[in-house]
């Protein structure tokens, strides 16, 4: 029995108990007041429910009298071993060990598809993340902002909804000319111009600038410039998605700022359309020879100049291009993930949805990001002055890396420490998750060689109380997935596979799947497989949303 099977069976019983003690009060309990949790205490059974005091006003009753009547219906129903109640109207539910154990098929027979549900079924999400300048690579603050991006867009896909992953690419503006300049002096032997990019890595793109255009110096000075940039240009975005794919991480979206300048046959871009749709919703005014968005509409401590009075687009004017560009292309909700130094942008971007027509508490959020810092971390021998997302890849692995950054809410500042994560051990919670799921592999193995198969599955004889735990543990997976998608938090689901990796290795301490000595092959050996192969889906699946590997051996 799952635990969507018990609260569906506890609503059956809840809705003509409501209309049996108030003429229509049926109608005004819905599915959503059944809550079903797992007791701390696994002496008070599996699940524990509070319904019985959520509707006890609303029936003009007793709580514990409905909890009463409502634990005598679970008692006849099949699958239920015990229910009782406690306090002042709780349900403690115990299932029997057949309906408990019967879980453990269900999640072999799902494999990759168990935890996976409809909860956000739906929706349509643009989620940007890292969006770094295409100016240089990625550091240490990309590398948080890449793992907690890619991790979210998972469990929001495995939640059911449609997610488009997208990196802006900032290429336009003046710092793709400064960047542009920067490779062109590292190519002459010149000075880096001021306020330009310093570093190895500069060096190293004008050295294949001129390998594709051995002639660069012959061009007049401003093609000099122009084709550095360009050529520097998609040569350092390579280098990014190259360090992105390496970290497990894919964007189906990659979307270039240029495309809201470029003019149309028209003569209009992108952001002069954005303008003019602004300004059909009524807040865009023209005022001291500027054009204005009147964003304190919306809650924005000041109106945003969207158009400067020499006719000059204002940064603001690309943000609400992009803003719309997205509600074009279908995505009726959009996530940004920013970084620490972007509060800012919260209220302005807010208050661009409204003014576009959304509603900027539904349709978009800005999830702010903290600061990662690793210690002993050096700074890059190629950029000089940051710590690059190759090399901690290169120090600490990838894996350790991402699993360290998902565990963590966003909004929290996080040192990491080198030595734990290099560890071959409990305290390393990557190894200790990943070194579960590689067990469950070695047990198969055994197995197999000791000639146990999943030829039986008697669901009543997992009735250990390590078994009645874990099995408890992986019926929750669903509801995690479901849980991390809705408050944006994948976090939850590291520390999830961390407790079932430690519920695993007690039951694996206490039963055995492969009989000892002479002992006979008997049916509970087979069935104990299964519920090794369901705790390994799980695990897989787990560490999979997170984006790390799952080995069979380590």
């Amino acid at each position: 029995m799952t635990p969507d099977d018990l609260a569906a069976a506890l609503f059956d019983l809840v809705v003509p108990l409501a209309e049996g003690r108030r003429s229509g009060a049926g109608a005004e309990i819905n599915r959503d007041d059944v809550i079903l949790e797992r007791p701390r205490n696994r002496d008070h059974g599996d699940w524990s429910s509070n319904v019985a005091m959520r509707i006890a006003k609303r029936l003009d009753a007793n709580p514990r009298e409905i909890a009463t009547e409502l634990a005598t219906g679970l008692s006849a129903l099949s699958g239920i071993a015990t229910a009782e109640v406690a306090g002042p109207g709780f349900l403690n539910v115990r299932l029997d060990a057949a309906a408990a154990g019967a879980l453990a098929r269900v999640i072999v027979d799902a494999g990759a598809a168990y935890g996976r549900n409809e909860s956000l079924a739906g929706q349509s999400i643009n989620l940007e993340f890292v969006s770094a300048n295409p100016t240089g690579p990625l550091h240490i603050g990309h590398t948080r902002w890449a793992a907690l991006g890619d991790s979210l867009a998972r469990v929001l896909r495995a939640a059911g909804a449609t997610v488009a992953s997208e990196y802006y690419i900032n290429d336009a503006g003046s710092q793709m000319d400064t960047f542009g300049a920067s490779v062109l002096a590292a190519i002459t032997g010149a000075p880096t111009p001021e306020g330009g990019y310093p570093g190895a890595y500069i060096a190293e793109l004008g050295r294949q600038v001129l390998e594709i255009e051995p002639g660069l110096l012959e061009l007049p000075a401003d093609e000099q410039l122009a084709t550095a940039r360009e050529l520097a240009y998609k040569l350092q975005l390579v280098e990014i998605e190259k360090s992105l794919a390496s970290f497990n991480v894919h964007f189906d979206v990659w979307f270039s700022e240029r495309e809201l300048h470029d003019r149309d046959e028209s003569g209009q871009s992108a952001i002069d359309r954005a303008v003019d749709r602004l300004r059909e919703q009524g807040h865009v005014f023209d005022e001291d020879d500027a054009v204005w968005v009147r964003t304190t509409d919306f809650g924005d401590d000041k109106d945003r100049v969207i158009r400067r009075g020499n006719s000059i687009y204002t940064y603001f004017a690309a943000d609400a291009a992009y803003y719309l560009s997205k509600s074009d292309r279908g995505f009726a909700h959009k996530i940004y993930l920013l970084g620490a130094d972007h509060h800012g942008y919260v209220h302005r971007l807010k208050a661009l949805a409204g003014a576009a027509g959304d509603n900027p508490e539904t349709d978009i959020e800005i999830l702010i990001g903290q600061l990662v810092s690793v210690n002993g971390a050096k700074l890059s021998k190629r950029a000089g002055n940051i710590i690059e997302l190759d090399d901690l890849q290169a120090w600490l692995g990838t894996d350790a890396l991402r699993y360290s950054l998902a565990r963590y809410p966003a909004d929290s500042p996080l040192t990491l420490d080198p030595e734990q994560l290099k560890k071959r051990s409990n305290d390393n919670p990557v190894f200790y998750v990943q070194y579960a799921h590689a067990r469950t592999r070695s047990v198969d193995r055994n197995a197999a060689a000791a000639g146990v198969d999943r030829s039986v599955f008697a669901p009543e004889l997992l009735d250990h109380e390590t078994e009645s735990a874990l099995l408890g543990a992986l019926q929750e997976f669903p509801r995690i997935v479901a849980q991390a998608a809705e408050l944006r938090e994948p976090h939850r689901v590291a520390r999830y596979i961390e407790e079932v990796a430690g519920l695993y290795h007690r039951w694996y301490d206490n039963c055995r799947v492969i009989p000892l000595g002479d002992e006979p092959i008997g049916d509970v050996h087979r069935t104990r497989l299964w519920l090794n192969d369901a705790t390994g889906q799980v695990l897989s699946n787990g560490l999979d949303l997170v984006g790390v590997s799952a080995p069979d051996r380590m």
